[in-house]
């Protein structure tokens, strides 16, 4: 009983994380192929665009190197879990600020 629920407790990670990135990697694919990818008219506001998936991957692996220091959390295992609910946050973040308009031009 108790190595089953060990080899669940490793994989559970795995499979939901990489759930997590194969749909993102799809979802931008299809939006990709559909020819709907945020633009944005500003150099910067492009730039910071293409910057917000990455992003968030980043500040959620830093969110996990902070639990991991705090609470008895394994290191590697809060690192698997920072960085795909990163990426998820990441990818809404891009989803949210593609279709804001932006307040500086003129209707």
């Amino acid at each position: 009983m108790s190595l089953s629920l060990e080899i669940a407790r490793i994989l559970l990670p795995v499979v939901i994380i990489g759930g997590i990135s194969v749909f993102v990697i799809l979802r931008m694919e299809y939006k990709d192929k559909k020819g709907t990818l945020g633009k944005k008219e500003t150099k910067s506001a492009e730039n910071l665009l293409d910057s917000l998936i990455p992003l968030g991957t980043m500040s959620g692996c830093v969110v996990a190197v902070l639990l991991s220091i705090f609470t008895p959390v394994s290191f590697l295992y809060a690192m698997a879990w920072g960085s795909g609910i990163g990426l998820l946050f990441g990818y809404f973040a891009y989803e949210i600020y593609s279709q804001k308009r932006e307040s500086n031009l003129p209707e």
